[in-house]
């Protein structure tokens, strides 16, 4: 009997995701536990891996990359030697009752079903329309051959019918879809801001001996025979002297649990990056205990897969402390959200020159920047807070002297 290749759940808010290609052909053997194919769902690509053994069966009308499954969509079959799919067994998705492929397991409907079947218009651009799309839109007077369908096999769904009557209600707004990515990112900062009592303190630094800092570690590159692979960027530098300022105040670095507090044996930091798919906080291993270059290195490869869609679940599990640098798009200050089940988060601003008066009335040009901290008033209070800031304030405008 053909075995269902389901698309299993992968988080408890899962409810679909970006199907991105089979790792197996059609007709090969596939034993249990090998990788099947690849899924993107909350922020990560996964390789999801095949739960029996069998000849890999993938239907015409199964997923192709891109496609967005549901939660228990059949994708494809696991056969056994000179087994088939029966033709009576139709590729069900379970989250999809208006898939026109059910109705092949339906009994006969009756003359009148019939005759209002055929009345219902027809997609004339090339694209099939499900009967529930082509009632809503008789109903709303959409036009089938204007619309972009979103179904597998390039099928027109009621969704896209009432999408294309609300942006014609709407003064002709264009609705766009909520990808995966970005439902998650929503979801996680709903859950944010409900289980959090967030505050934001600010405080100006000096950073012209933190640019020096990076201008040497360029030159030392560029001059040593024997370069570094990897130049330590200033987020780099950030990340290690906010492990510094952590190990001094471990308290913003510690989770609620309802009754009592968790705090991290090792400083894992968390660094958003900027994605075309959207914002993604890859996590850096424990950085009190790497050198800078080894940190470097670290950053570097996680920003890399993270902008190529390549970062795994796990690469952005068990942080303790997120950074979020806006500075290189001229952002000067901001409130950065706490990424849970973290209790604080650090915002970065941009650098920028200013004239800072001296005691004896005259002024020199600096570089300075701002921090913005945000953090859960359930677990730390603002004082506490403000030493922590302190504290990395005078790490930044002694960088040497905090790297060592």
């Amino acid at each position: 009997m053909p075995i269902e290749i389901q698309l299993p759940r992968l988080g408890w808010s899962m409810e679909e995701g970006k199907f991105l290609d089979w790792l197996k052909k059609d007709g090969e053997f596939i034993q249990e536990g090998e990788p099947l194919f690849t899924l993107e769902s909350d922020k990560a690509a996964q390789e999801i891996e095949s739960i029996d053994s069998g000849l890999l069966c993938i239907p015409p009308n199964g997923p192709k990359p891109g496609d967005l499954v549901q939660v228990g969509q059949v994708l494809g079959y696991l056969l056994s030697q000179g087994e088939s799919v029966p033709g009576t067994v139709p590729l069900r998705s379970a989250a999809n009752p208006e898939d026109p492929q059910l109705k092949l397991a339906e009994p006969q409907a009756t003359g009148l079903a019939e005759s209002t079947e055929a009345t219902l218009p027809r997609a004339t651009g090339g694209h099939p329309a499900s009967p529930r799309a082509r009632r809503a839109a008789i109903q709303h007077r959409v036009d089938l051959s204007t619309l972009s369908p979103s179904g597998q096999g390039g099928r027109i769904r009621e969704c896209d019918v009432l999408a294309a009557a609300d942006s014609t209600s709407s003064g002709g707004m264009k609705s766009v879809p909520l990808s995966p990515l970005r439902r998650s990112i929503a979801a996680r900062l709903m859950h944010s801001r409900q289980t959090t009592v967030p505050v934001t303190i600010t405080g100006r630094c000096d950073a012209t001996e933190l640019l020096s800092l990076r201008r040497r570690l360029k030159s030392k590159s560029s001059s040593d025979q024997q370069s570094i692979a990897v130049i330590p960027t200033i987020n780099d530098i950030f990340l290690v002297l906010t492990a510094a300022a952590l190990r001094q105040h471990p308290m913003l670095a510690a989770r609620w649990a309802d009754d009592h507090l968790l705090l991290p044996e090792s400083i894992h930091l968390g660094i958003a990056v900027d994605t075309e798919a959207g914002l993604l906080v890859p996590v850096v291993r424990a950085v009190d205990t790497a050198t800078l270059t080894q940190v470097a290195a670290q950053s570097q490869k996680l920003i890399t897969e993270a902008r190529a869609g390549k970062l795994a679940a796990v690469d952005m599990q068990g942080a303790c402390f997120t950074l979020s640098n806006l500075g290189s798009l001229g952002v000067e200050a901001f409130t950065p959200v706490i990424n849970p089940p973290e209790s604080a988060i650090l915002g970065i601003g941009a650098i920028v020159r200013e004239a800072v008066p001296l005691d004896d009335g005259t002024f020199v040009a600096r570089d300075r920047l701002t921090l913005s901290l945000t953090f859960d008033h359930r677990v730390n209070d603002g004082a506490a807070a403000a030493r922590f800031l302190l504290t990395l304030r005078q790490l930044i405008e002694q960088p040497f002297q905090g790297l060592m």
